[in-house]
């Protein structure tokens, strides 16, 4: 049996075409008027698709407010930045409902959550209920060097009690108890960096009076990161070996201060 195509089907057939091609051009010019194109007729292919490629290990997000900040899950530890502060937070990741994945702070208080679609909510201070941010792209990586040199280090001492004295309206010094060797360089530098950072946090909430306390930041090695006030001096210690995961971050310096 032959199956005749229907451009084979004579006079009434190359009419059904006619009409089919006429009602096709008249849906595209209709959608065209309307500010609609032949891709919005038809299905978005690749915005479906574009929703469901994965973020870059190292990228940088936008929040509905504006907050900026640059999370790198190629580390072994989730790393996360915001642009306009000096402090690199480590995270843990755990699973949540539904395939969702909750990144937290060192204090277990969870900073992002990212679904399994790529979605991701930012979680702050000002916004506890979450503001969801957008990714915006690759970023370099945020992970520091494996050491830097002597003058490098003095130099971020000397930027850190620059900050810390600022906010506290008077002079904190910063010493290291133990000297810093090439393996325990960045540690010590950004111990420096998180404890400037605590303090430039109390000082724009106010607490300015338990800055008073304190007249000096001791930087010393340790089996764990903690700190510890006494008098005034604020010992801050670090754990070698355990990367940027072996200082305390700026709100458990905060927390202790402010016992």
């Amino acid at each position: 049996m032959k199956i005749h195509s229907a451009a084979r089907t004579g006079p009434s057939g190359r009419a059904i075409l006619l009409a089919l091609a006429l009602a096709a051009c008249s849906g595209a010019a209709q959608a065209g008027q309307a500010g609609v194109s032949l891709r919005d007729v038809f299905g978005n292919r690749g915005a479906a698709e574009s929703r469901n490629t994965a973020a870059p290990p190292v990228a940088r997000y936008v929040s509905e407010t504006g907050a900026a900040f640059v999370l790198d899950r190629a580390a072994p530890q989730p790393l996360l930045k915001f642009e306009n502060s000096a402090e690199v937070w480590v995270l843990s990741s755990q699973p949540a409902p539904r395939g969702d994945v909750i990144y937290k702070n060192e204090l277990g208080e969870p900073v992002l959550r990212a679904t399994k679609l790529g979605g991701m909510t930012l979680f702050t201070a000002e916004r506890p209920g979450g503001d969801a941010a957008a990714l915006d792209g690759r970023a370099a990586s945020i992970r520091p060097p494996p050491f830097i040199s002597v003058t490098a280090l003095f130099q971020r001492l000397v930027q850190a009690s620059a900050r810390a004295s600022r906010a506290a309206q008077h002079r904190v010094s910063f010493e290291t108890v133990d000297d810093a060797t090439p393996g325990t360089s960045v540690l010590v530098a950004d111990t420096a960096t998180v404890t400037a950072e605590a303090f430039e946090k109390m000082a724009r909430n106010g607490d300015r009076g338990l800055l008073a306390r304190v007249a000096r930041v001791l930087l010393a090695e340790g089996h764990k990161p903690g700190a510890n006030l006494k008098g005034g001096d604020l010992t801050v210690t670090y754990a070698p070996g355990k990367g940027l995961a072996g200082r305390p971050s700026s709100k458990r310096i905060i927390k202790i201060v402010n016992k």
